[in-house]
Order: structure tokens, then C-alpha cells, then sequence
């Protein structure tokens, strides 16, 4: 008896399983806890808008002042070029230099599976080796220091008022150093503001009848201004420190310095100098709407909270205004504060998390019921909980630490439909094995458990399997996407733990028995205590001004009743009455479908469609794109006037820049947020690493409102408005942009003329500029060089032989010069923490006039006879009127000039560069000459590399699919047939593009893509196991197939259906503001917005997919498995082998060999046996 009741007890377990049902008050409390964390990470984890990249790019800046480009090249960016290029240790992608007037910069690219900070120290290695190599009075040392784009500003704070800007910038530079004290800020950077400066201004005429050089004025300011510590001095039985003070306390008291005494006779500074204390010739403008402001740049450290970190500067503004540190009239306005973009795309993918949550938990309630559908819900955010506990593993992933970013939202948002299929599973065989009750509850949960664990984790490790390769994307745009993958692999496994370990235990204390006879009367809810409890609390909630909360408890009582007297009813009806009727009308559709030779026909259909949506897809014509762009939040129009132009003068031309501008917004327009000009300083593309003072940029920046504030207002007319209206300024080049939605890309269309010869490339880029005006390509804005060739210059030719002959060298002259109209720096006047410097060079008249300066008399001592010589310059040199290159640019060591443009409205990147193509190979077989290559590079460069990789992923995808599969079903025709799904969704995602003509963005169409290969496999899967699994039963082939597709059905809908709704609120852009529905009654409904701007493309290319990929699975699964069942034993005996079956990755290709079969056995005259059994005896 004994031994009977051993075998009815046994049964197949998973261990884990049954240790959580064992040990349910255990996994209560573990539940409890993880979800606290899981909340408290959340909560805690940095908010930011876009992921705070962290890539192998190291820069190499220098400043040597009165250089020209050239010299720049050659003698800083060549030297430091020649010892980087000689690392070892670190592979380098790319080198890239730009050399101009007073500056170099040098950007090193390593490869993206380098680690940075060794990056960093290589680098600095290098640089230390070129330093013997480099001029010794450098302005400013190399500074070595690496590209993140957590160095972009996250908002300016601009300064402005009725006071002078020696005042504004009293105050700007107070807000700096509280916004310094913040450990999240990493700078705070003061723009548009007046720089003090003690200005010496010499009359030249003076000095040289004084023959006093600048370097004797210098001395004289410098030996002057010093504090001298004289060491210790015995006083007694004290030691006393004795200090000679001679520091300057102002600027005037520098006039009386005795420069030089000659023949008894006392020089004074004031007898040949004016000394000035003032303001610095003013660098950078900036304004705000029109009016003057100094502006504070803040940029936050890497990984610190975007929105904690804008709020903390906020409070510190307005604790400066309470404590009176700043007046009352003085106006302190926020603008750029990336903080609201970043606050209003995290509050949409939270709220569209918990639209598709709703969709899906409404969905499996008709499904499974109420109860049922809760807890497999619920496995959601528990999934998401316990992928927190994993973040470590995740940060190893990524290189650093995972922030909450609209990219992890969305990972979270895309797995939500995914996150519940393997709860599903579990607890669908639960209620089966269940029985309504007719085996113990306990034993239910632990036998379903073991019974899928192994489908199950098969088909877990086919979904994720496509995300793996991702995670090997090299580059920025690698870098910026990895956070997809990394995130789903961590949330579906951990859908796998919480489907085997927590959601059984759930079903084990809420499963009972269901139907008509076991329901509670309708009003049985009024007897509950929980439902008088939610309303009690709710109306005290109410009474204490909880009114969220208190909302949120009185709705779920409302949902109580809903469910009692509606709900439950409907759920019946549907599970009783249209499911039944579903699962029969499919069955008569698969009988027709596979009978006699339907079902050849129906794949060689199949086959057929493919090229036909490919067809329709290209006679649409949708617009391909690299990364997704919709309407402009922020507009740059970006001013470059000729090198050399003066910041007076680039900003007056920003002023008529921005008259246009106005013109087009209008005055007080309301979705305007804010118009922000800078000139000089923080005029370059916000990624642009070249943060350099250039005097001859100016920007504009138009801020917009957030979308939600739009009411549906667009703002891309403004874009296209805005380029028509700068157009026509001589002189100027302007280009018009919008923010980039993702990680920078190089320009639409980018051109490279590239050579060792400057001059030879300078003028083939000129010449392919004309010609390409000439001929007009459509789509191209205006085309430009990215570096100026056309600078004017005045050479001063040092006649060497007559030089050296009077005593003089070429370095004395070019510093005299040099110091004369630039100035020299003699010292510094410090007053309390502040440094200003002492600069010496001619007054403003003379040292901008050529004549005076080429009259101007060198003053020296001749070491021969000791006496003091005086030599014109225009005795010693000459001066010649030339043009001389704006900038150099070089690329992996070699000299490049750029050709760059935007794309105007209604043209894509991809359409204009193949319309480039052809008439760029025109130019090189006509004009371009030895020695010089054009290349086309940009955007379309790096979509043709994603195109490339998103293949190999997908083929990496696909080998790790089928080994799976073969593992699984010990076959080889068998994983073809699912893999044929993913042949489904492709067809899916083209048809759909045709239908809707939807824009085709290259990364997110792709990627959508991939990972719907590992998505859709999964009712393939479940079709085939089932069909195994009725014919070991005994059941015949035909039979087999048609029984699984209709016990099936049920859960490939569910889990198509739970993908595409918790995909739906995306697709659509669909928003509910759930705060304040509960705190207000007034959800906000609105459609559109960023987020389905980026993403909503994936969204639909999977929706698509997935729509198409079921009705094929249904079909088409069947029809190919009783076709391969068929075909396996005659095509195994006519090749004489079973790996035959590998050629199914040739596709329709693979029909070739089984026409060849059946060919050859009609000319032998057999007659090829495909299984088929006779009709069974009818009873």
C-alpha cells in the first residue's frame, strides 16, 4: 500500500519551486523586502534625460597666443601628433586635430573596449614626451583631459538688471561660488562677462626717446610688486617673521615706478605710459531675449542626479534672494534647464508604463480571470524589482553606473508585455493541472513548475539570445544604445526567477475553485472588511488634504463592485462563450488549410509576399533616417564670419541674426520659452569638444516650451521658416539646426578632401564646392568648408643678413612685436583671492597701424660695445598683404578640409547622399588630381556601419536561436521551422511600413528588428512542442497539428496580444497624467510627445511584426510542419544524410534541393513517399 502511494505521489519538480512553496511565509517577507529596495532604488537611482556616455575620447588642448594656424601645426599639434601616434598598449580609432589662430586641439578616439582612465594616462604620457619638442613659453600648457557629454551645461542661470557689467559680474561671481560648493556641480562657468584687467599702455614716440624696452618696463613691474619674506629675526626670546611688503594695493600706484635712470636722469612709467585699470577688451557676449545678461554655464559632475542637481541650484538662488545677498531688483532666469525636458520624458514613460500595465492586466483578466491575471501582473514590477538587486552586474556591462534615462524606461516599457509571458506559462499550467480543485493546490504549483521549467528557459534564453550581440556595439552610438540589451537581459531573467519562485507561491494562497456554483452573491463585497476600509480611509485621506491617495483607495472600492456585478459576468461570457467559438473557427480554417497540397501552396505564398512587400515598401518611397527626429525643442542657428573678425563686430551681425529670428517667432510668443545669443564664448555645437574662445562665432539659441504646453502647435514650420529668413547676410555663413535626438553624428552630408599638400587640397575643395553649387544637388542646404582659407594676413619678412649684422634675431623681432601689439603680461595685481593681470603693449592708436609698427625702433643693448642701440624695424623687414588658412585640420595624421551641409525640408540624408554619389565619382574622374582623395563620409558613413552591424547581430542572433532550438527538440528541420517566425515578423514590419508610409529610422527599425527575432519564436515554440507532444500520444500528423493550434490558440494570442498593448501607449504617444487624475481628477490626456518621437518607431516596427507573425504562426507554423515530417525521411535517403536539413538557412532557396528529389525520381520512375497513411476506418 505503501509502495502505491509512493508512485501517486511522484511527480516531476522543479526544486527551487517547490523549496518557495514549502516556505511561503519566508517568501512573503522576501517579497516585502524586495520590493522596499526595489522602490528605494528607484526612487534614489540619477534621473537624466539621455545616458551619461562615457567614451575612450581624450583631448589635447594648448594655447599659445600670437599664433598663427600654421605654426600652431607645426609647432605644437605636429610634435604631440608624432608621440601619440606611437603609443602602444591602447588601440586608437581615430586622430583628429584642428590647429588655429592661438589654439590647438587634438581629439583621440580609442576604440570603445578601452579603458579610460588608461586612455587618459597613455595620453598624458605622450604629451609629456613632446613637451622637449614644444616652445617654452607656451600661454597655456597642454591640458590632457577626456570627452563625457556630462560636460555639456545642463542649464544657464542668466544675470541681469538695471547695473553696470563690472556689477552683474560682482554677482554672477557670488552665484559661482555657492553653485561650486555643490558636490554634484563639477563647474560653473561665468559667460558674457567684463574681465578686469591693469592695462600699461605705452606711447611709443616716449619710450623711444626714452630708449626704454618693454622688457626694461617689465622688470620695473615686476621687481616692484613683490612681497619678500626675509626669514626669522631674534626679538628677544620671540622669533619674528620679517616681510619686505611691496605688492601693489591699486593700479595707481604703479605710476610713480621708476623705469629706468639714465644719466641721472629718473624715467617714470607715467612719463611714457598710461596705466589703466579697467575692464579686458570684452571677450564674449551674451543675451537673453535682447538684453545684455552674464551668464553662468552650470555643468554637473558624471552620474549625479540632472533633476536633483537643477533643483538644488534653484534653491540656492532663492535662499540668496531670502538671506539678501542678492537685491530685489536684480533678475536671476533659468533657461536650457534640461532638468524640465528630462522631468517630462520621465514622467511620460512612467505613465505610459502603467497605460500598458492597465492594457495588460485588462487583457489577462479575460483571459484568466481576475485573481489570476492580478498575480501573473504583479510579476511585472517584481520583475523590475529584482533586476535591480543586479544593477552591479549591470554597471560592469555598461562601464559605468546605470541611471534612470528615458533609454532604461523604455527597456522596462518594451519587456512589459514580454516580462509576463513566462507567468503566464507557470500559472496557466497551474490551473490546468489544478482542475478546479480536484488536485491539492500545493501539488499543482510544484508539478506545473517542473513540467515547463525547461520550455520555459528555452524559450526565455530565444528572447534574450537577440540582445546579446547587442551588447557588442562598438562606437558612440554602441555606447549610447547598450542600455536596451543590458537592461532587457537583466529584467527577463529576472522574469524567470520571479515566474519559478514567487508567482507559484501566489497561486498556492489565492488559486480556488471557479465557477457559477462557487461565486459569493454580488453584494457579498459590502460584507468584506478590506472594502470598508478602503473607504473609510479614503474619506480621512480626503478630510487631511491626501487627496491622491485617498482618490486612489476609493477607486479601487469602486473597482471591487465593478467586478462583482460586471466584470465577472463579462470574463465568464467571454472565457464560455467567445473563446470556445474562437478555438472552433480556427480549427475549420487549419482543416481547409491543411489538406491535400495547401499546405506547399500556402509557403510558396509565403515566399512570394516577401518580395512583394519589399516592393511596395520601395514604391512608397518613406523616409529614411538615421536616428528619429520629430519637432525641435531647441532650435541653434549657428553665425561664422571670416577668422580674424572681432567680437564687436561678429556681434553686431548676431544682432541682425536676431532681429530676423524675432521676426519670425514674434514678440511674447507662447511657446517660446526662451531666445539666448552667445557670441565667442559657448557658440559652438553643444558636442563639439572645441570649447575654445573664437571670436568669429556666434549662436542663437530658441528654446521651446515642453510639448504638453504646445497644444498641439508645431514647431518644425520655425525651423524651416528661420533658415529662409538669416539667408542673405554677406560675408556670413550661417546654418540653422535642430537638437539631436541621440548621441552626435557628424553632419547629414560630409565630404572629405584629404592629402599631405595643403595647398593641393585646399584648392580641389574650392573647386568641388563650385562645382557642386554649379550643379545643384537636390536636398543640400549650403554647402560649406569647414575651415576658412581665405584669412587675411600681413607677413612681416625679417631680412636675416641685415638682422644679424646690426645684432638682432629674428625671435627679437617677432617678440617685440609680438609684445607691442598683443602685450606681455609683467605681473599681477592681487587683491584678496582675486588675480588681475598687468599688461603691457602700445596704446589702442599705435599698435593698430601698420606704419607705426613697422616704424617702431627696437631697443637694445649691444653687448659689444655696451651701449644702448635703437633699430627700426623697417630697416630689417619687410611686410607683404596675403590670405593664409583660418584653421588646420588633420585626420589620423593627414590634412583634411571638409565639405558640410544640412538637409533641407522634405529630403532625407540617405536620399541626398545617394544622390551625391554619382556626381562626386563625375568630379574625381575629371578634376581631382594625384595626390588627393575625396571621401564621403558623416551620417551616411556611420548608418551604412549600424546597417552593417545590426546584420552580423542578427545573424549572431539567429546561430544562438537555432542552437537552442536544437538542444530543445534534438532536430535540425524542426528550429528552421521556428525560425521561419522571424522570416513572418520581417515581412510584417515591410508591410506595415508600406500601409502607413512610416518614417524608416535605421537604428530603431533595426533594432526593433532584432529583437523581435527572439520575441516571435516564442508561439512557434509552443505550436511545435505541442504537436511533438500529441503525436507521442499516439495521434496522427494531420491530426496532431490541427489539436495543438487549437488548445494553442489561447496562448499565443495572450502573449501577442500583452506585447503589442504594452507597446500601444508608446506607438501612439498616448499620455495620462496618473498624479494628477488622482490629485485632481484631470488626467492631462494628450497624444504626441519626445518619447514617441524616439521611440515610436521601434514601437511599431514590433507591433507590425507581431500582428503579422501570429496570423502566420497560426497558419503557416503547421502547414511547414507537416511539409518538413514529410519531406525528412525521403530527403535523408535521397542525399544520404540528415544534415541536409542545415540548408534550410538558404531559405526558399532550400526548395531548389527537394524539386532536385523529386526531378530525379520521376526520371527513375519512383515515386517519392511523403508519409501520407490511409484514411482512418470510419466507425
Amino acid at each position: 500500500m505503501s509502495v502505491l502511494k509512493d508512485i501517486t505521489q511522484k511527480f516531476k519538480e522543479f526544486k527551487p519551486t517547490s523549496w518557495a512553496v514549502d516556505n511561503r511565509t519566508a517568501m512573503y517577507i522576501i517579497t516585502i523586502i524586495i520590493t522596499l529596495m526595489g522602490l528605494r532604488t528607484f526612487n534614489t537611482l540619477p534621473k537624466e534625460q539621455f545616458p551619461d556616455i562615457v567614451v575612450p575620447t581624450i583631448s589635447v588642448s594648448t594655447i599659445y597666443f600670437g599664433t598663427s594656424p600654421k605654426d600652431m601645426e607645426n609647432l605644437v599639434t605636429r610634435p604631440i601628433e608624432k608621440q601619440i601616434k606611437g603609443l602602444t598598449g591602447a588601440k586608437i580609432k581615430k586622430v583628429n586635430s584642428i590647429s588655429q589662430q592661438d589654439f590647438s586641439l587634438i581629439t583621440v578616439e580609442f576604440e570603445t573596449d578601452v579603458n579610460v582612465d588608461i586612455a587618459k594616462d597613455k595620453v598624458k604620457n605622450a604629451v609629456d614626451r613632446a613637451k622637449t619638442d614644444l616652445p617654452t613659453d607656451l600661454t597655456v600648457q597642454p591640458n590632457v583631459q577626456e570627452f563625457t557629454f556630462s560636460e555639456l551645461p545642463i542649464m544657464f542661470v542668466n544675470v541681469s538688471g538695471d547695473y553696470d557689467a563690472v556689477k552683474l559680474k560682482e554677482y554672477a561671481d557670488k552665484l559661482q561660488d555657492r553653485f561650486e560648493e555643490l558636490p554634484m556641480i563639477s563647474k560653473a562657468e561665468i559667460v558674457g562677462a567684463p574681465e578686469r584687467e591693469i592695462q600699461i599702455n605705452v606711447d611709443k614716440t616716449k619710450m623711444e626717446v626714452s630708449k626704454v624696452s618693454f622688457n626694461d618696463i617689465a622688470q620695473a613691474i615686476a621687481n616692484e610688486n613683490r612681497d619678500v619674506s626675509g626669514g626669522l629675526v631674534e626679538v628677544g626670546n620671540m622669533n619674528r617673521s620679517l616681510r619686505v611688503k611691496g605688492q601693489f594695493v591699486s593700479a595707481m600706484e604703479m605710476q610713480n615706478i621708476i623705469v629706468k635712470n639714465i644719466y641721472g636722469q629718473a624715467i617714470y612709467l607715467k612719463d611714457i605710459a598710461q596705466v589703466i585699470d579697467t575692464v579686458k577688451e570684452k571677450e564674449s557676449y551674451s543675451r537673453l531675449d535682447r538684453k545684455n545678461v552674464v551668464t553662468v554655464n552650470i555643468v554637473k559632475r558624471a552620474g549625479e542626479n540632472l533633476i536633483e542637481t537643477a533643483d538644488k541650484v534653484k534653491e540656492i538662488v532663492a535662499d540668496m534672494y531670502k538671506a539678501k545677498e542678492l537685491p530685489q531688483s536684480l533678475k536671476v532666469s533659468f533657461t536650457g534647464d534640461q532638468s524640465k525636458q528630462t522631468k517630462t520624458s520621465f514622467n511620460e514613460l512612467v505613465n505610459t508604463i502603467i497605460i500598458g500595465f492597465v492594457l495588460v492586466l485588462v487583457i489577462l483578466m479575460f483571459f484568466m480571470g481576475v485573481t489570476n491575471a492580478f498575480f501573473v501582473a504583479l510579476s511585472v514590477p517584481l520583475s523590475v524589482f529584482v533586476a535591480f538587486l543586479f544593477l552591479p552586474l549591470g554597471d560592469y556591462i555598461v562601464g559605468t553606473s546605470i541611471t534612470l534615462n528615458f533609454i532604461v524606461l523604455f527597456a522596462l516599457l518594451f519587456g512589459l508585455g514580454i516580462i509576463v509571458d513566462d507567468a503566464i506559462v507557470v500559472i496557466e499550467n497551474t490551473h490546468r493541472i489544478y482542475a478546479n480543485g480536484r488536485v491539492p493546490v500545493v501539488r499543482a504549483a510544484k508539478e506545473a513548475a517542473g513540467e515547463v521549467f525547461i520550455p520555459v528557459l528555452a524559450g526565455t534564453v530565444t528572447t534574450l539570445a537577440p540582445f546579446f550581440p547587442l551588447l557588442l556595439w562598438e562606437g558612440i552610438i554602441g555606447k549610447f544604445m547598450i542600455y536596451l540589451p543590458t537592461m532587457l537581459i537583466l529584467t527577463l531573467s529576472a522574469s524567470l526567477i520571479v515566474a519559478f519562485i514567487f508567482n507559484p507561491v501566489f497561486a498556492v494562497s489565492t488559486m480556488k475553485p471557479e465557477g457559477h456554483e462557487f461565486d459569493e452573491p454580488k453584494n457579498a463585497i459590502f460584507k468584506k472588511w478590506y472594502w470598508w476600509l478602503f473607504i473609510a480611509l479614503g474619506l480621512l485621506l480626503h478630510l487631511a488634504s491626501w487627496h491622491g491617495f485617498a482618490n486612489f483607495l476609493l477607486l479601487l472600492a469602486i473597482l471591487a463592485v465593478l467586478n462583482n456585478y460586471v466584470l465577472k459576468a463579462a470574463i465568464y461570457k467571454f472565457q464560455h462563450n467567445f473563446l470556445p467559438r474562437l478555438m472552433d473557427r480556427y480549427e475549420k480554417l487549419l482543416r481547409w488549410v491543411l489538406q491535400g497540397t495547401r499546405p506547399a501552396w500556402s509557403v510558396a505564398f509565403l515566399f512570394l509576399l516577401f518580395p512583394v512587400s519589399l516592393m511596395l515598401v520601395v514604391l512608397r518611397g518613406p523616409d529614411i533616417q538615421f536616428f528619429p527626429s520629430g519637432d525641435p525643442n531647441i532650435i541653434y542657428a549657428y553665425l561664422k564670419m571670416p577668422v580674424g573678425t572681432k567680437t564687436a563686430y561678429t556681434d553686431s551681425v548676431t544682432a541682425v541674426l536676431e532681429k530676423r529670428v524675432f521676426d519670425v517667432l514674434g514678440e511674447n510668443n507662447p511657446i517660446v520659452e526662451s531666445v539666448i545669443s552667445n557670441v565667442a564664448v559657448g557658440a559652438t555645437d553643444p558636442n563639439d569638444p572645441n570649447k575654445s574662445t573664437q571670436s568669429n562665432l556666434g549662436r542663437i539659441q530658441i528654446s521651446f516650451v515642453e510639448f504638453e504646453k504646445r497644444h498641439g502647435q508645431k514647431t518644425m514650420p520655425y525651423l524651416d521658416s528661420i533658415r529662409a529668413a538669416v539667408k542673405g547676410i554677406p560675408g556670413a555663413l550661417i546654418t540653422v539646426d535642430q537638437e539631436q535626438g541621440g548621441p552626435p553624428t557628424q553632419p547629414p552630408v560630409n565630404i572629405e578632401v584629404i592629402g599631405e599638400d595643403f595647398e593641393a587640397i585646399a584648392s580641389t575643395a574650392t573647386s568641388l564646392k563650385n562645382y557642386l553649387d554649379t550643379v545643384r544637388v537636390e536636398g543640400i542646404e549650403n554647402l560649406k568648408l569647414d575651415i576658412d582659407l581665405s584669412n587675411p594676413e600681413i607677413s612681416v619678412n625679417v631680412d636675416r643678413e641685415k638682422a644679424l649684422l646690426v645684432g638682432l634675431s629674428t625671435g627679437q623681432i617677432g617678440f617685440e612685436l609680438r609684445t607691442a601689439i598683443f602685450g606681455r603680461e609683467a605681473s599681477k595685481l592681487k587683491i584678496d583671492e582675486d588675480e588681475y593681470k598687468i599688461q603691457i603693449r602700445y596704446n589702442d592708436l599705435q599698435r593698430n597701424n601698420i606704419t607705426d609698427l613697422m616704424n617702431m625702433k627696437i631697443t637694445y643693448r649691444d653687448f659689444t660695445t655696451g651701449q644702448i642701440k635703437q633699430v627700426p624695424l623697417g630697416a630689417v623687414a619687410t611686410v607683404d598683404y596675403t590670405n593664409t588658412a583660418g584653421g588646420i585640420r588633420r585626420k589620423n595624421y593627414k590634412r583634411v578640409i571638409t565639405l558640410y551641409s544640412n538637409v533641407t525640408g522634405g529630403y532625407t540624408p540617405f536620399d541626398v547622399n545617394e544622390r551625391l554619389k554619382p556626381v562626386l565619382n563625375e568630379f574625381n574622374d575629371k578634376y581631382k588630381p594625384a595626390g588627393v582623395s575625396i571621401k564621403q563620409t558623416g551620417e551616411g558613413e556611420e548608418q551604412a556601419e549600424t546597417i552593417s552591424f545590426l546584420g552580423w547581430a542578427m545573424a549572431i542572433a539567429l546561430g544562438l536561436i537555432f542552437m537552442t532550438l536544437v538542444l530543445q527538440f534534438n532536430s535540425l528541420s524542426k528550429p528552421f521551422i521556428v525560425l521561419n517566425e522571424i522570416f513572418f515578423s520581417i515581412i510584417g514590419v515591410l508591410l506595415g511600413i508600406a500601409v502607413t508610409k512610416m518614417n524608416v529610422p535605421t537604428i530603431m527599425v533595426g533594432v526593433g528588428v532584432v529583437g523581435l527575432a527572439g520575441i516571435v519564436v516564442k508561439n512557434a515554440i509552443l505550436l511545435i512542442e505541442f504537436t511533438d507532444e500529441l503525436r507521442g500520444r499516439g495521434m496522427r500528423l494531420r491530426e496532431a497539428a490541427i489539436q495543438a493550434g487549437r488548445i494553442r490558440i489561447i496562448p499565443v494570442l495572450l502573449t501577442a496580444l500583452a506585447t503589442m498593448l504594452g507597446l500601444i501607449p508608446l506607438a501612439v504617444g498616448f499620455n495620462i497624467d496618473f498624479v494628477s487624475l488622482f490629485q485632481h481628477l484631470n488626467p492631462h490626456i494628450f497624444f504626441g510627445g519626445d518619447s514617441v518621437v524616439f521611440w515610436g518607431p521601434l514601437s511599431w516596427t514590433i507591433i507590425y511584426g507581431l500582428i503579422l507573425a501570429f496570423f502566420l504562426t497560426l497558419t503557416m507554423v503547421p502547414s511547414m510542419y507537416i511539409i518538413a515530417e514529410r519531406l525528412k525521411r525521403p530527403m535523408e535517403r535521397f542525399y544520404g544524410t540528415k544534415f541536409i536539413a542545415l540548408l534550410g538557412f538558404l531559405g526558399p532557396f532550400f526548395f531548389i534541393f527537394v524539386g532536385l528529389m523529386f526531378l530525379v525520381r520521376r526520371i527513375q520512375g519512383k515515386k517519392v513517399w511523403m508519409g501520407q497513411l490511409k484514411p482512418a476506418p470510419s466507425k
